[in-house]
C-alpha cells in the first residue's frame, strides 16, 4: 500500500479554483522557487510524507529536503496518488501521516533554523500539519494534529501554525523553495513552501 501511496502522479496543469495560498510564518532565504504542483481534481491533500537526510556529523547538514502530499478524494478514497513540488537531493522518504477519514490538511507549522553566518545552515527542518473537516476553518477548529514521531527536527524552531484554508476548502497544491546543490559550499535544500487551498464545491465538479 505505501509504494502505492509514495508514486508521484504526473499532474497536468488543471483550472484551478484556489481560494486562498497559505505560506508559514518563518522561512530561510535561499533557493529558487519550484512549481505548483496539484492534486487531480477532485481530490485534496489528506496526508504528507517527508524526505530528511539524518544527521551527517562532521559533514554538512541539510535535514528536511522534500515534502509530498498524499491526495485523497472527499469520500475518504486515496485515488489522487501523491505530488512533489522541487525536491532536494539528500536523505530519503519517510513514514505516510494520514487524517483521519474525511479530514483534510488544513493548516501547518515549518521548523526553520536561524542563519548560522559561518555555522553550518541547514534551513526548513521539519513540517507538521493540522487536519480539518472541509467546512472547517480558522486556525481553532482545526486542532487535530499530525505529525512523524518525535514531532520536531534537528535544528532550529517550529514556527506558529500558518493561517487555515477558508471554510469549504483544503490544500491541494504545494510549491516549494529548494536551493540548488552548491557542491562544494554549504546545502540547505528545502527553505520554504505555499500551499494552495481550493474550494470543496467548484474543485469536484
Amino acid at each position: 500500500m505505501y509504494f502505492l501511496l509514495l508514486v508521484s502522479v504526473l499532474v497536468f496543469s488543471p483550472v484551478v479554483v484556489c481560494v486562498d495560498i497559505i505560506g508559514p510564518t518563518h522561512r530561510a532565504i535561499w533557493g529558487t522557487w519550484g512549481s505548483m504542483q496539484y492534486c487531480p481534481k477532485g481530490s485534496y491533500a489528506a496526508g504528507y510524507v517527508m524526505k530528511i537526510e539524518p544527521k551527517q556529523g562532521d559533514r554538512d547538514d541539510t535535514s528536511l529536503n522534500g515534502i509530498m502530499l498524499v491526495c485523497s478524494s472527499l469520500e475518504g478514497g486515496l485515488f489522487g496518488g501523491t505530488i512533489t513540488s522541487t525536491v532536494g537531493r539528500f536523505g530519503d522518504w519517510g513514514e505516510v501521516i494520514i487524517c483521519p477519514k474525511y479530514m483534510f490538511l488544513k493548516e501547518f507549522a515549518l521548523q526553520v533554523e536561524e542563519y548560522r553566518h559561518n555555522g553550518d545552515d541547514t534551513a526548513a527542518n521539519y513540517i507538521k500539519f493540522r487536519c480539518g473537516r472541509m467546512d472547517s476553518g480558522d486556525s481553532g477548529s482545526c486542532n487535530y494534529e499530525i505529525a512523524l514521531t518525535p514531532g520536531y527536527g534537528f535544528w532550529g524552531v517550529i514556527s506558529g501554525w500558518s493561517r487555515a484554508c477558508p471554510p469549504n476548502s483544503a490544500i491541494c497544491g504545494i510549491q516549494t523553495k529548494v536551493e540548488d546543490y552548491q557542491r562544494n559550499g554549504d546545502d540547505t535544500s528545502l527553505n520554504d513552501v505555499k500551499f494552495m487551498c481550493c474550494n470543496g464545491d467548484s474543485w469536484k465538479k
